[in-house]
């Protein structure tokens, strides 16, 4: 995974006292919006290496909050990850090769843009490569057919990653094929 590099400091006040003492292992801080923009507006995944204090944290985002009429980043919740407890990220899909359905004439349709995984953070790729070749017309993969070495598929197993669906042209050209 991409590392980003950033850093702050300690928040003196941390909103309600039960969010706080639900939370003991919170660490609120604050950085400047401007240094996480390459992070937040990326589809990529990173490993961020926090510098609050003087003290080093490495750390994923797990959930961002923006304003509702603004769009403007109000608040991002941090995972710390260590080398070996496993994390659950999501991380995004990409087709490759040329599907056997669309040189059929039909349409390739991806129904979903990242899995989520569970591995150690180190074990986790940027991407996860799908070869769609063999992918026939008005079939599917869906993510019980898949399979990546040291990860574990956290997304249901009956979830469709991606198909190819027949158009009206391929129709069209079976059905005349099939008078013929």
């Amino acid at each position: 995974m991409k590392e980003f590099s950033v850093s702050g400091q300690k928040r003196a006040t941390t909103g309600k006292k039960a969010a706080k003492e639900l939370q003991p292992e919170a660490l609120a801080f604050a950085i400047p919006a401007a240094q996480l923009r390459k992070v937040v507006y990326t589809p990529h995944v990173y490993v961020v290496n926090l510098t609050i204090d003087g003290e080093a944290h490495k750390a994923v985002m797990k959930e961002l909050q923006f304003h509702p009429t603004t769009d403007a980043l109000l608040h991002i919740d941090f995972y710390e990850v260590n080398e070996t407890k496993p994390i659950t990220i999501g991380i995004p899909v990409k087709l490759t090769g040329h599907a056997q359905g669309v040189r059929d004439g039909g349409r390739l349709s991806q129904a979903v843009r990242q899995l989520n995984v569970t591995a150690p953070y180190k074990q986790i790729p940027e991407t996860l490569e799908i070869d769609v070749t063999d992918l026939k017309l008005g079939k599917a993969i869906k993510v019980a057919e898949l399979n990546f070495n040291g990860l574990e598929i956290a997304t249901p197993a009956q979830v469709v990653v991606c198909s190819v669906k027949a158009t009206r042209a391929s129709r069209a050209a079976a059905a005349a094929e099939d008078a013929q």
